[in-house]
């Protein structure tokens, strides 16, 4: 892997092409990465952290310190001009562009210092409350456990019934197969939207709403993956298959015990997709779900947002643990994702 790193088109030194695909590579990186680190440490920031201007990168917090004959701790601040520059002074209020400040050792006196002149003395420190508070305050157990529950089965029952419409459609030869395989590929071109009413009237009727199976059912075939299994399995020689029909194998136990270890790349890959629909999903969840209870993360994170205040602090925290399961799983199967799309588009 090194050595492919270092390789260079010129000989003995870098080309100016290997700088200008260095300096691609690293905007690419950039430009990816950076964002979601930027979110990470945020949401190790406080209240205070985060309302800091000019903004930090890191999550430093302004320091409080007890003063003799004041009920709370007061914030600290290092004095940049004046009689008093060079000297941290401890805040006790703020009265339009002037402060009202108090030496520590020496807090009988009042200080008034412009606000101009002065810095809050800050210091490193991780929020990790966030998390807990998060993880203790706002049900985010429930709300994690109806988003996998929801992914999971609706993963599994996106798998089954795709693989089963794309080995019909890629071993079987009938009339209209060609027609069929169009149609479905053309409800890619319906916008979700569209059917949206329809789906929840359906779903009403048949009792499914404020209920995770109302979430599931609506998407378990899409014509995505019927194209991308469909396409992987015209792959898989006919001889295989005519070769366990003359030893007495039935049709569910080719498809069982055959086509679907053979077709472990593309199912991967499917699994990969279906998993960031389904976490990630937010209209259908909306629509068809009401009671808190039985929301999802995506919903529960729209919920932190109130009509006066948000507290920014946990929304990143939730929103981080929001994305660590697809972030894992993306990492566990993304040697699956090239092998299966490239090999669903060989014929």
């Amino acid at each position: 892997m090194l050595r492919f790193l270092l390789a260079t088109r010129g000989r003995g030194h870098a080309d100016w092409t290997d700088w200008a695909c260095y300096i691609y590579l690293v905007l690419g990186v950039l430009m990816m990465f950076a964002p979601v680190a930027w979110l990470a440490l945020s949401s190790l920031k406080s209240e205070a952290g985060l309302d800091q201007y000019p903004p930090t990168v890191l999550p430093y917090e302004p320091v409080h310190i007890a003063v003799a004959g004041q009920p709370t701790e007061l914030p600290l601040f290092h004095v940049t001009a004046g009689s008093h520059a060079g000297e941290d002074l401890a805040e006790l209020r703020r009265i339009g562009l002037q402060a009202q400040m108090i030496d520590p050792k020496a807090p009988e006196t009042i200080i008034r210092i412009p606000v101009r002149d002065r810095q809050p003395v800050t210091h490193l420190h991780a929020a990790w409350t966030n998390y807990t508070d998060v993880i203790s305050r706002f049900n985010f157990l429930q709300y994690f456990w109806n988003s996998s529950f929801i992914t999971v089965v609706a993963t599994v029952i996106t798998l089954l019934f795709n693989a089963m419409a794309a080995f019909a459609l890629s071993k079987y030869r009938f009339r209209g197969r060609a027609t069929v395989f169009v149609v479905i590929l053309a409800t890619l071109m319906i916008p979700p939207t569209i059917v949206l009413v329809p789906n929840y009237l359906i779903a009403s009727t048949l009792g499914l709403t404020n209920s995770l199976w109302g979430v599931i059912w609506p998407a378990v075939a899409t014509p995505t993956g019927v194209f991308l299994l469909r396409q992987y399995m015209l792959t898989l020689p006919d001889e295989l298959l005519d070769a366990a029909r003359m030893d007495h194998a039935s049709e569910w136990r080719l498809f069982w015990r055959i086509v679907l270890p053979l077709s472990a790349p593309a199912l991967a890959v499917l699994a990969i997709f279906s998993v960031m629909w389904r976490w990630n999903d937010f209209l259908w969840p909306m629509v068809v779900l009401d009671r808190s209870e039985k929301f999802t993360l995506q919903l529960a994170l729209n919920s932190f947002q109130g009509e006066l205040t948000t507290s920014w602090n946990l929304l990143l925290a939730m929103t981080v643990l929001t994305l660590i399961p697809v972030t894992i799983l993306f990492a566990l199967l993304q040697r699956y994702i090239t092998q299966g799309i490239a090999s669903s588009g060989v014929k």
